[in-house]
């Protein structure tokens, strides 16, 4: 039998730093803990999971996620944190956790500070105080979270700027958190994109040009900066057309800060924008980087929206990726639909993948997935699976079409009807159905058309259960694209990579030629 493995568990959230608790900095709950084992485990593994910076009120934080892993899967024996409320402030779903998820796992939980450890309750649930301590602090946290909305709003009414993070142009004043500097050697960039917009440039060109002389973008400025570390996807980082953009339609940039332009449903959803109307704009907040005339000049010709050229039904769409750049491929419809790098006209770099034909990574990827079938022993099942897919779908069609039916029948009979009282005296005026008729006539016909296809394609794929033939009878869906592929890297139409999803603990990619194919 192996040490016995005790994690402990160490977080601090934004409001506790507010609040300057030392006790609850992460220094201190280190010491205290690894005191607590030192007096009271001899031998024992231990490991440290730490959130910094996370709320309590749910429980999707990195550290916890970690830890809980572990937990399930059966390599943590003790859980020890301060108190109650590191590991949770939402009473119910601590109380779960406690009362029935570590009994059921057999994982022993310690809170120092509220004298709390669990296996003084075998067999019972944990005593008054404990759950009382527990509505608590689930209590305190959203009495806490109130109170940190209000000072929000209260912030953003009096035109403070409050977001912890400075726009590329700006830095923060040391003197006043909520004031906003100009950082000269940011603002100066920020003043070159409107002028090459004002000379005619577009979003592309500006940051093609930008990537092509090596200019700095937002993100390595903040990493010279130290305020942060991340990484680039590919060789480098790069401008885009989007960041072009964004930076051309902020209004931060003539000395205005804009809030309350989003709503949250609830903490953790989406932001929703709200109507320009009950936007919060703070006119004159700081020194403007250009004047309102060159932006006033830039908005009038954006704005004006195209008809969306991009859509997501390809089954592909997702998981190509430019070999060279390592973006996510943009798929086109039309009479030749075909997949491209987006990035290709901004970044610079020759090797970017420019125009594929749809039809090659299919058949490239269907074949390689054919095969992966066929050394699994799956495709009969597989294709049994899109039968039954495709009558549902045939039966689907056929009702559609004979309610349709029922429907067209009904209108020529009342059509009739209307005739007659109008040949008869009966009514003054009549007014012909035959336009609504063609319409129905002619939507009949794409159904018995989609039947038509469906049926055919159901025929091959029971031609390829009979035969053995693999070549026809699986047909690529987005469900088998998500099942097996994890991408599919991109060099141009002869030569991709396809890199399998993990499967009993390895990891496959497939490489290809399709010249060979």
């Amino acid at each position: 039998m192996g040490k016995y493995h005790i994690a402990i568990y160490l977080r601090l959230s934004k409001e506790d730093d507010k609040l300057k608790k030392e006790s609850n900095s992460i220094a201190m709950q280190r010491l205290l803990l690894q005191s607590y084992v030192a007096e009271n485990f001899e031998e024992c593994e231990l490991s440290e999971f730490c959130d910094d910076g996370y709320t309590g009120t749910n429980f999707e934080r990195p550290g916890m996620q970690a830890m809980l892993k572990m937990v399930k899967s059966g390599e943590i024996d003790c859980i020890l944190v301060k108190d109650f409320s590191r590991f949770a402030r939402d009473y119910i779903e601590l109380g779960s956790w406690l009362e029935q998820i570590f009994p059921f796992l057999g994982v022993r939980f310690i809170s120092v500070n509220d004298h709390y450890d669990s296996c003084d309750f075998q067999g019972s649930i944990a005593g008054l105080d404990v759950n009382f301590k527990n509505l608590l602090y689930d209590l305190y946290s959203k009495d806490l979270s109130g109170k940190v909305r209000s000072s929000l709003a209260a912030r953003k009414e009096k035109g403070q700027y409050i977001s912890a993070n400075s726009p590329f142009g700006y830095e923060k004043d040391p003197k006043d958190r909520h004031a906003l500097l100009i950082a000269e050697d940011e603002a100066e960039i920020v003043r070159r994109i409107f002028s090459l917009t004002v000379e005619g440039y577009t979003s592309v060109e500006i940051a093609r040009l930008f990537n092509e002389t090596r200019v700095k973008t937002p993100i390595e400025f903040k990493i010279e900066k130290g305020k942060t570390n991340k990484m680039p996807k590919g060789e480098r980082f790069l401008w885009s057309s989007s960041a072009i953009c964004q930076i051309l339609r902020n209004e931060v940039y003539i000395g205005n800060t804009v809030q309350k332009k989003y709503t949250m449903d609830f903490v953790g959803g989406r932001n929703h924008l709200n109507p320009r109307e009950e936007w919060l704009v703070t006119y004159g907040h700081h020194e403007p980087v250009i004047g309102k005339d060159i932006f006033d000049k830039v908005q009038e010709g954006r704005g004006k929206k195209r008809p969306p050229q991009y859509h997501q039904s390809h089954p592909l769409n997702g998981k190509m990726e430019c070999g060279c750049c390592k973006r996510n491929l943009r798929y086109r419809r039309g009479l030749n639909p075909y997949f491209s790098c987006s990035q290709r006209y901004s970044n610079a770099m020759e090797h970017c993948v420019r125009k594929i034909n749809a039809i090659f990574p299919e058949q490239y990827v269907l074949r390689m997935i054919q095969d992966k079938l066929q050394a699994e022993g799956e495709p009969k099942r597989l294709r049994m699976k899109e039968i039954r897919k495709r009558n549902k779908e045939i039966q689907e069609l056929k009702e559609k079409r004979q309610a349709l039916s029922a429907k067209k029948e009904k209108l020529k009979q009342q059509s009739f009807e209307a005739y007659q009282d109008y040949a008869c005296g009966r009514t003054e005026n009549f007014q012909s159905d035959s336009s609504a008729l063609r319409a129905m006539e002619k939507e009949l016909e794409d159904i018995n058309e989609d039947i038509r296809k469906k049926e055919a394609a159901k025929d091959r794929i029971k031609g390829g259960i009979d035969n053995g033939d693999t070549d026809e009878s699986v047909v690529l869906s987005k469900e088998m694209i998500e099942k097996y592929i994890d991408k599919i890297v991109v060099y141009d139409e002869q030569h991709m990579e396809i890199k399998w999803i993990e499967t009993a603990g390895t990891a496959a990619v497939g490489q290809g030629n399709l010249a060979m194919i």
